[in-house]
């Protein structure tokens, strides 16, 4: 496994690789590394002959709100498993060189980053596509990998690499849960014992609402309340929101007469959480 850590090292890897005709795959992460982030390895090595995975805690997309320096690291395990992984090229850049002194260009969608983590984050995903354009940019991927659990950030990617052009197949894994049904997350690294078994408000609230939806409620209204009654019972949890949205459009329904996606982002102890689940009805 090559490490890379400038962009000039980056662009000499996969000229290489293009000159041995390789499809190259991208798998962009934060670090901290979980079984999740394996998930999409494994999709992007089915479809590339290499791939490049990059760990960047990108400031540009913390607020001021959000805990830059608390996020999770740990680069030694990262390598490892990326080793294990059959990763080609771990990118590890710094911040200063993404971001040199005079950097001033920022990509930014502007519809689907409208509301739930966009209006709770501001400037959030605008962080988040200027660092996946840099790297298509350097990279020159063929295919990316994001995961679903991150839903409203997987739209807003499509939509950017739709509207700018970028040659590139972006495939979504789907979200990798712990045994009890815990999306996996690196900040879940951040919850106690007790934190940890209340996190699991989450899911059961998105199979709540499954289930009233498998015995005929339509009302997404109902549905939300159903979630929110479920998040209730654990004394830690506090709802930063709860919605349900039409799965093409992001736009909320009061109805579900299609496949919806039900999503929440949930602050339990000091650690906010997110998930998402889709809500098909019967007969779709």
């Amino acid at each position: 496994m090559d490490i890379l850590t400038t962009p000039p090292e980056v662009r000499a890897w996969v000229g290489e690789r293009r000159r041995r005709a390789q499809r190259i795959g991208l798998v962009p992460t934060m670090g901290c590394l979980h079984a999740g982030h394996l998930s999409l390895v494994r999709l992007a090595r089915q479809r590339a002959d290499a791939v490049v995975l990059s760990v960047f805690v990108n400031p540009i997309q913390f607020g001021p709100g959000d805990n830059l320096a608390g996020y999770p690291r740990d680069l030694e395990r990262d390598q490892r498993l990326c080793r294990e992984a059959g990763v080609a090229a771990l990118f590890l850049p710094s911040a200063e060189a993404l971001y040199p002194a005079g950097h001033s260009t920022f990509v930014e969608e502007v519809w689907f980053s409208r509301g739930l983590c966009g209006d709770r984050r501001p400037g959030h995903f605008k962080g988040v596509t200027t660092i996946v354009a840099k790297l298509f940019n350097l990279v020159q991927p063929d295919v990316a990998v994001f995961g679903r659990k991150d839903a409203q950030q997987a739209r807003v990617i499509q939509q950017m690499t739709r509207d700018l052009d970028f040659p590139v197949e972006i495939v979504l894994g789907p979200t990798v849960r712990e045994a009890d049904g815990l999306a996996m997350s690196s900040r879940n690294q951040h919850l106690n014992a007790d934190q940890r078994r209340q996190a699991l408000c989450l899911a059961r609230a998105l199979d709540a609402a499954a289930r009233r939806l498998t015995a005929g409620e339509r009302n997404a209204a109902a549905l939300i309340a159903v979630m929110r009654e479920e998040i209730s019972r654990a004394p830690q949890a506090r709802v930063d929101y709860l919605e349900i949205v039409d799965n093409e459009t992001f736009e909320p329904v009061a109805t579900l007469k299609r496949t919806a996606l039900a999503l929440l982002a949930v602050h339990v102890g000091g650690t906010r959480l997110i998930d998402n689940a889709l809500l098909t009805p019967d007969g779709l």
